[in-house]
């Protein structure tokens, strides 16, 4: 039986999931979240391909994951790039058991009429587009085996909608509706799809956000905290397991608190 020890955020420290000899495919995988799920799957016995547009934060992810990893530097903007992406991947390594969709920017911080139309188009072509293309790329090599695990990283914003954050709040909600979608046209098969919504974790998006926006994040957290990347990719790996079953097409919330539907 697995024992369960306490780190300081008061979670339990990483147990071992049953992804044995499952593969996965991790967009925006060599940093932050995604590279958080890399690790929690890997040390589950998985094999993981990262995709990502940053070569050298890729190459750095490999070295940190360690042997075996498969690494494909893509911009999840680009269908052609994504769909050649999927294919070769499943040649290299047999299969995509599951997909992980966690590329993304936040976009710049401010009010909705002052948005820069140049800037909406990027946050939504990574942020919403990204995840049509990787979903859309992988669905058919999972149908023909009858199994998959597909989970897309949206976020708390997409249900509340943050001031001063409208192209990332509409595309994180935008990826909540297409999973509830894409969940429910494959209900009949082995293929589950479900996303989860994440309140404000510290990663280096922190980067791309000003202070006092941070703060505003912070204020509606409950729990008085950011999550940790460690506490995503928990949740994040079971629903690439074998054990998500009977759940589809769901939103499962990662907030501190903060979400109240």
């Amino acid at each position: 039986m697995l024992g369960f020890a306490t780190s300081q955020n008061g979670h339990a420290a990483m147990n071992r999931l049953d992804f044995d000899g499952q593969v996965a495919v991790i967009s925006g995988g060599a940093t932050g979240i995604g590279l958080a799920v890399a690790q929690r799957l890997k040390a589950s016995g998985g094999q993981v391909s990262l995709w990502d547009r940053d070569a050298s934060a890729l190459e750095q992810a490999a070295v940190t994951l360690g042997q075996g990893v498969d690494v494909r530097k893509v911009d999840v903007a680009d269908a052609n790039g994504i769909a050649a992406a999927a294919q070769a991947t499943a040649a290299a390594l047999g299969r995509i058991d599951a997909l992980v969709c966690s590329a993304g920017i936040t976009g710049p911080n401010t009010t909705t009429w002052e948005y820069p139309v140049d800037a909406w188009r990027q946050v939504m072509d990574i942020n919403l587009n990204g995840v049509f293309h990787c979903n859309r790329a992988v669905v058919p090599l999972m149908l023909a085996r009858n199994y998959g695990r597909i989970v897309n990283i949206a976020s708390v914003a997409g249900k509340e909608g943050n001031p001063n954050a409208s192209a990332y709040s509409a595309s994180k909600a935008a990826v909540i509706g297409l999973t509830k979608s894409l969940g429910k046209e494959l209900a009949k098969s082995g293929v589950r799809v479900n996303c989860v919504t994440p309140a404000a974790v510290k990663t280096a998006i922190f980067d791309q956000m000003t202070q006092q926006h941070i703060d505003f994040m912070l204020s509606k957290i409950p729990l008085g905290r950011f999550g940790t990347v460690e506490e995503i990719a928990a949740l994040v790996a079971w629903l690439c397991t074998a054990d998500c079953s009977f759940s589809t097409g769901a939103v499962f919330d990662l907030s501190g608190g903060r979400a109240t539907y």
